[in-house]
């Protein structure tokens, strides 16, 4: 009587079975028990990681890296790579310095090329910087009593001149100058005109002078340049020069000491009046003391 037959099932692939009997060689049964076969795909899948573990390392996942090395990695991709042969800054020394804080304000005066400023309404350059020490004490030195005039009404006054050689020993010929601001009022009896006082490409004050005008076309003339020297007097205020001439105390302390009031006769109208003059002055035209009569001092 033969053996009976036992029939197993081996998977060989997916959906796929073999029979193999009892009956079949020892060899090729005992062989085909122990090592059954892998799937395909089982074996596709394990060919594909092996060839993938030799050719890249298993990737390292963001808990297990340090997170230094995770902050550098991603600083190094936003940076941009440095060439070698890229150029060292300048040492500071050879850098361009801030402009000077006592130096003259930045402007035509300084850049040639920049626009240039309309003085008729401009105030460029007001309180940018103050002046130098040597300037300031040229500017405010006190007034030599030599050099201030009496009005005939008791006003004392710095011929205007004396303004101008200050200027020009504080700032030099050309380094100052009055910009006008306006056309030249003419009135019945007066002139006025406003002016702005430049320094160094600077405003530096603003007042209208006036003069006193008598009529015809060459008299204008004469009393626009009066009213202009007038306006340099007062600009100069601003900048200390001859500030005392505007003290009170100062005022009646000269007064006191070199000048007087006299009795005077007009040369033209004969008429008498009262006048103030310097000391060591006599009447100017057209006054004169009263004829045939000592001088008489009033003060």
């Amino acid at each position: 009587m033969s053996a009976p037959h036992v029939w197993r099932f081996v998977p060989r692939a997916a959906n796929r079975f073999v029979v193999v009997s009892r009956s079949a060689s020892t060899s090729s049964s005992t062989t085909a028990a122990r090592a059954p076969s892998r799937p395909a795909a089982s074996v596709k899948k394990t060919v594909a990681s092996t060839t993938t573990s030799r050719a890249f390392p298993p990737p390292t996942s963001a808990a297990s890296r340090p997170i230094h090395a995770t902050t550098r990695s991603a600083a190094a991709a936003r940076t941009p790579a440095t060439p070698s042969d890229a150029t060292a800054l300048p040492p500071a020394s050879e850098t361009s310095p801030l402009p000077d804080a006592t130096g003259p304000a930045l402007g035509p005066a300084a850049d040639p090329n920049a626009p240039p400023v309309d003085w008729s309404s401009s105030f460029h350059g007001l309180s940018t910087t103050r002046f130098p020490a040597e300037v300031a004490e040229v500017l405010m030195t006190p007034i030599d009593p030599q050099d201030i005039e009496i009005k005939p009404d008791g006003i004392l006054y710095l011929p205007e001149i004396k303004y101008r050689r200050i200027l020009n020993t504080a700032f030099g010929p050309g380094g100052w100058g009055l910009a006008p601001r306006g056309e030249l009022a003419v009135g019945e009896k007066v002139v006025s005109r406003e002016f702005a006082l430049v320094v160094q490409g600077r405003y530096v004050a603003q007042a209208r002078g006036e003069c006193p005008y008598f009529g015809g076309e060459d008299g204008v003339a004469t009393a626009g340049e009066g009213s202009k020297s007038n306006a340099l007097m007062r600009c100069c205020k601003d900048l200390g020069v001859a500030s005392e001439l505007w003290d009170p105390r100062f005022i009646r302390q000269f007064k006191q000491e070199h000048c007087r009031e006299v009795w005077v006769e007009h040369v033209a109208t004969k008429k008498k009046r009262q006048i103030w003059l310097r000391k060591d002055c006599p009447p100017a035209y057209p006054y004169a003391l009263p004829s045939g009569t000592a001088s008489r001092t009033v003060r």
